[in-house]
C-alpha cells in the first residue's frame, strides 16, 4: 500500500463568498494532492424565505450562519471530501435539511446531522490506495431549542457536557477560601450515556475501517477542559486514530495520548464573516497527516490565514514565529514538542 496523506481543516463558513472559485485557489493544489480533505463546515448551506433576527425570546432560538448555497462550490473547487457539520452554527431542520441536500449534489460526504438521531451519528468511509478512513463528528455546543437530533427530530449529533463551579479549597487553590469573591473552579465532564454512546459508535467504526478519526466542536478559550480531554481520551481508547477539535477560533494545543495526536483546536480556515461582524487578522490551523499502509508516520500542522481578497492561505513557518510560539507553550504542559520543518511545524509526543 503507498503512503496515504490527510488534511484536516477548522471551521469553514462561507458567509460572505461571492465567487466559490476565489477562498481556496491558492492552496486547492496542495489540498488535491492528498488523499482525504476534511473539514467543520460552520455553515449551513442554505438561503431563508424569510430572515428572521437572531436570539429573539419569542423564537425558538438562535438561527445558525447561512451561506448561499452557491457558495458551496468553493468546497467542491477545494478538493474538499467530507465534511463533520455537527456544531452550534448548523441550527434549523429546513436549513440542515437544505444544506445536507446541497452538499450531496457537489458530491461531498458529510457527518453530523441529520433527520433523525442515527442519521446524524452516520459516520462517513472512504477508501483510499486499499486503506479505509472513517469520520465522524459530535458536538459540545448546541443550542437547547430543537437543536440535537432526536429519534425523528432532524438535528445535530450532540454530546452532552456538565459545568460546575466548586468552592475554592486552600490545598488547590493560591487563594485561601475565607477571601470573599475568591473565583470557583470549573469543572467539566461529559454525561455518561452520551459518552457510551461515543464509544460504541467509535469501536463499531473501527470494525470498518483501517483510520478513524473523531472530530468534535467543543472548547471555550484557551485552557482545554476536563470533558474535552475526557472525550478525547475515550475517542482514542474506543479506537479513534486521531481527534480533531475545533470550535474557539484560534489554534490550541496539541497532545499524544498512547501515541495519538488530539488537535484540541484547529480554529478557523474560512471565515471572512458571520451574521453579525467581520473577521480579520485571525490565525488558524491545517493538520496534516501521514500514513504508511495504517502507521501514523507524520504528525504535521500549518498556520493557515486569510488575506483581504478573501483567499486562504497556508503561511510559510518562517513568517509565523509568534503564532508558532504561542502554539509551542499551549503544548508544553502536554510534554508535545514542535520543530519547524520547511513551511510546516512537525509534532511530537514528548
Amino acid at each position: 500500500m503507498p503512503t496515504t496523506r490527510i488534511h484536516l481543516l477548522g471551521d469553514i463558513n462561507l458567509l460572505g463568498v461571492n465567487d466559490p472559485a476565489v477562498p481556496f485557489n491558492k492552496i486547492a493544489l496542495a489540498l488535491k494532492a492528498a488523499d482525504a480533505v476534511f473539514a467543520n463546515l460552520e455553515c449551513c448551506l442554505f438561503d431563508p424565505a424569510e430572515k428572521r433576527e437572531m436570539m429573539r425570546d419569542d423564537q425558538s432560538g438562535f438561527e445558525g450562519i447561512y451561506a448561499p448555497p452557491a457558495s458551496g462550490e468553493a468546497l467542491q473547487l477545494a478538493g474538499v471530501h467530507v465534511v463533520g457539520n455537527a456544531n452550534n452554527q448548523n441550527y434549523g431542520a429546513d436549513a440542515i435539511t437544505a444544506s445536507n441536500q446541497r452538499l450531496d449534489e457537489l458530491g461531498i460526504a458529510h457527518a453530523g446531522t441529520g433527520p433523525n438521531k442515527a442519521a446524524a451519528r452516520t459516520p462517513v468511509v472512504i477508501e483510499r490506495n486499499g486503506v479505509k478512513i472513517g469520520f465522524m463528528q459530535r458536538t459540545s455546543q448546541y443550542w437547547p431549542n430543537n437543536h440535537e437530533a432526536g429519534e425523528r427530530a432532524t438535528g445535530v449529533a450532540a454530546m452532552k457536557a456538565y459545568t460546575a463551579y466548586q468552592p475554592p479549597y486552600y490545598k488547590d487553590n493560591s487563594i485561601p477560601p475565607n477571601r470573599p469573591g475568591a473565583p470557583a473552579k470549573v469543572i467539566t465532564w461529559v454525561d455518561p450515556a452520551y459518552l457510551a454512546e461515543l464509544k460504541a459508535d467509535i469501536a463499531a467504526l473501527k470494525t470498518r475501517c483501517d483510520i478513524v478519526i473523531a472530530s468534535h466542536h467543543w472548547g471555550y478559550g484557551e485552557e482545554i477542559l476536563q470533558y474535552q480531554r475526557e472525550l478525547a481520551h475515550a475517542a482514542i481508547d474506543a479506537g479513534a486514530d486521531i481527534v480533531m477539535g475545533h470550535g474557539p477560533h484560534f489554534p490550541l494545543a496539541i497532545e499524544f495520548y498512547k501515541s495519538k495526536p488530539v488537535y484540541y483546536g484547529l480554529a478557523m480556515c474560512c471565515f471572512i464573516r458571520s451574521n453579525k461582524k467581520a473577521h480579520r487578522g485571525w490565525a488558524g490551523m491545517a493538520a496534516h497527516l501521514t500514513f504508511d499502509k495504517t502507521s501514523l508516520t507524520e504528525v504535521a500542522f500549518s498556520i493557515v490565514r486569510q488575506n483581504d481578497a478573501g483567499e486562504v492561505l497556508f503561511s510559510p513557518a518562517s513568517k509565523e514565529s509568534d503564532a508558532i510560539a504561542r502554539v509551542e507553550r499551549l503544548c508544553a504542559p502536554f510534554g508535545t514538542q514542535l520543530r519547524v520543518d520547511g513551511d510546516r511545524v512537525i509534532a511530537r509526543g514528548g
